[in-house]
């Protein structure tokens, strides 16, 4: 290696640091913002990990990352100790911090016109009796951007706790040395939440009926009996964390009356939801179109035609043959609702419409939805998309790129030595790889972005109004950190690297972008694999 790459590997290494502790000013900004009224408890994290990023970023010679940090560090000396957050401060802090965001994308990102949503990885508190378990997992979960404190008394974790909720804790039963004193421990804790933490509770000893049912008393969600590898419970972490947002319902109304449709499109998005509201069924195509539906909602009597007829000709297509529909009317002849059911409705809610029966129905018939369009367009293993849908995902993006004349780049990753690894370990081990690269991605790109496997151990990803050098470089620094990741195997650990290739839209069809992703991606094997190659390059 020589000099010039050399210090180029060095300034890449000094940006990851910097950036990594934005990320926590970010991070600790959007736990003060969520709670105003216990801001006051986060003051000072707040204020020490904006101190940190200004000679982080000054040190790195960073100046956009210094220059943002200390707008916040001194906006936080205006902020008396010990108080909650002030409202005259939290618009000018709020401005601060966006910019301080904008330091942290790629370059397309910073030409968007609105910031994107922030996501924090919440804390994930760890209470073993084993430091040497409790260390290799805090080191595991960095990997995987959790923040993770382990704690060797109950007392310091119960304080940790009402400092600062966190989303998930790894107990062992017999925390603390005496039999059952973990439970004991959760058990007091709960008492001081309103809402119970989700507890995953391990044990090398003890697997009756009669201790499982108290773990699962005190808010135990997971037990492990006996004791499982790093690589298992980071995946159940990563279940009880709100690391994968839950998108709102996409509602789609349609109502002759207008002050129904509006008295509907309050209670909608009071309850969070996303809705869109129609008053004329003739424009019932193009709204399907533009906004997607997850769940429609029908007026049963409306000028011109029933909604059992609009339902019959949204049911003609494929897109939204499953798509819940439920019918609002005044009727209130059971036989009359069965029929109109019959042709293509799904449930059936009476006028006066009560929010709380309405927002339950939609509660209900969404998750069942999604629980359906997930097996059809998802893979199993991973949870990623098939390949026929990410194919699907693709040709969408094309169309948008065009339509926006923005830029556009797909990616093709492919694991080194696969078979290898089955070979070796087994195929439950490398059923594991291929969970945790998924995990890995979905946690490093961008929401806006597809990943999807596909097929045996090749992954897809889109990458929407992005250049390719960026793309690049993006999944560079995925693959660097991913190669680094220590994969557990019993007693032994192991790693893992993979071959990438990016090409970017030119205009051509999604086949012809594909397949110059393909050739890159052979031309990285063909370097000698564990590297990204552009189809430019």
């Amino acid at each position: 290696m020589n000099d010039d790459s050399q210090k180029d590997k060095l300034r890449q290494h000094f940006a990851r640091r910097v950036t990594t502790q934005a990320r926590v000013v970010l991070d600790t900004w959007q736990k003060i913002h969520e709670d105003t009224g216990q801001s006051a408890a986060f003051r000072g994290d707040f204020a020490r990990a904006a101190d940190k990023l200004v000679r982080y970023a000054k040190r790195f010679d960073m100046e956009s990352h210094a220059d943002s940090g200390r707008q916040v560090f001194d906006l936080i000396g205006e902020w008396p100790e010990g108080t909650a957050l002030p409202e005259s401060l939290d618009r000018k802090l709020q401005d601060a911090i966006e910019q301080l965001s904008q330091c942290t994308l790629r370059r397309t990102d910073q030409e968007a016109s609105e910031a994107p949503q922030q996501y924090r990885r919440t804390p994930v508190y760890i209470a073993l009796a084993s430091e040497e378990m409790a260390s290799r997992l805090i080191r595991q979960l960095e990997f995987f951007g959790f923040r993770a404190s382990a704690f060797n008394t109950a007392d310091k974790l119960i304080e940790a706790c009402a400092l600062h909720k966190p989303e998930t804790i790894l107990m062992d039963v017999n925390y603390g040395g005496e039999p059952l004193s973990g439970i004991a421990t959760i058990e007091r804790l709960q008492e001081r939440h309103d809402t119970p933490i989700p507890i995953i509770f391990m044990s090398d000893e003890d697997g009756t009926i009669q201790t499982r049912l108290r773990a699962s008393r005190c808010g135990g969600e997971e037990f492990f009996y006996p004791a499982v590898d790093p690589g298992q419970l980071i995946e159940k972490i990563e279940t009880y964390t709100h690391g994968n947002t839950v998108e709102p319902y996409k509602v789609l109304v349609l109502d002759d009356s207008r002050a129904q449709a509006k008295f509907m499109e309050t209670v909608l998005k009071k309850a969070g939801m996303n809705a869109h509201i129609i008053t004329d069924p003739m424009e019932i195509i193009h709204a399907l179109e533009s906004f997607s539906p997850e769940i429609i909602i029908l007026d049963m009597y409306m000028p011109g035609c029933t909604g059992m007829e609009i339902a019959r000709v949204i049911r003609q297509q494929d897109r939204f043959h499953s798509v819940p529909i439920i019918y609002l009317s005044a009727e209130e002849d059971v036989s009359k609702q069965l029929h109109a059911m019959s042709l293509g409705g799904d449930d059936f809610l009476t006028k006066p419409i009560d929010p709380k029966h309405l927002i339950s129905t939609i509660h209900n018939r969404g998750r069942r939805a999604r629980s359906l369009l997930a097996l059809m367009i998802r893979d199993s293993l991973t949870g990623l998309f098939n390949h026929t849908h990410t194919l699907h995902l693709l040709d969408q993006e094309i169309v948008r790129a065009r339509q926006k004349d923005q830029q556009l780049c797909f990616a093709m990753i492919d694991i080194d030595y696969f078979k290898k690894v089955n070979d070796t370990f087994g195929h439950p081990i490398g059923d594991r790889v291929l969970r945790s690269l998924s995990m890995f991605l979905k946690q490093r790109l961008r929401k806006t972005d597809h990943i999807g496997r596909y097929g045996g151990e090749e992954f897809a990803i889109i990458l929407p109004d992005t250049r390719e050098s960026d793309a690049r470089n993006v999944l560079n620094e995925i693959r660097e950190r991913f190669s680094e990741l220590l994969q557990p195997a019993g007693d032994r650990e192991f790693n893992v690297t993979f071959s990438c290739g990016v090409a970017a839209w030119k205009g051509d069809t999604s086949q012809a972008l594909c397949e110059r992703a393909d050739k890159a991606l052979y031309r990285s094997k063909a370097q000698g694999r564990n590297c990204v190659t552009a189809a430019s390059d």
